[in-house]
């Protein structure tokens, strides 16, 4: 069942990141967001943008949504261009569909560079993946849709 929850779950990895029950490193964060490197990277540089509050997966998402979305997205690429990338063209930013998400807390994947990703990570995170949905796509459901496919 999907859920959405400002305290989060006692067994949640990410709710535990959010209310800094980890050492995890947080490279931006706000009074909504926060930002952290991927434990298995799938490029480069690949960081997970999270909600505090729980929201299970981008199925969970509404029209509402929006805003919050767009927010990921902003603060994904500040942690990118914080590291000086020469490529800020070669990006691929996206969720992975369910139920293919390795954590049920909504997370926001932004890679760079994509053009160097292996073959195990465009299988992830490609352009053929069928697991893994662009945030612009994501975004264009939410606004003629309602609601995330």
């Amino acid at each position: 069942m999907a859920t959405r929850d400002s305290s989060g779950s006692e067994d949640c990895p990410f709710c535990q990141i959010a209310n800094t029950q980890t050492d995890t490193e947080i490279l931006l964060s706000d009074e909504k967001l926060l930002c952290f490197r991927d434990i298995t990277p799938g490029a480069a540089h690949h960081y997970l943008v999270i909600p505090r509050t729980h929201i299970d997966n981008c199925k969970c998402l509404q029209a509402a949504d929006i805003p919050l979305v767009e927010r990921m997205v902003e603060m994904g690429w500040s942690v990118l261009k914080k590291t000086k990338l020469r490529n800020l063209d070669d990006v691929r930013i996206g969720f992975h569909i369910p139920p293919f998400s390795s954590v049920p807390h909504l997370h926001l994947h932004v890679l760079a560079p994509a053009s160097e990703m292996t073959f195990k990570s465009q299988l992830h995170y490609g352009p053929q993946s069928h697991w893994f949905i662009t945030v612009d796509k994501v975004l264009s459901q939410l606004k003629t849709r309602g609601k995330v496919k």
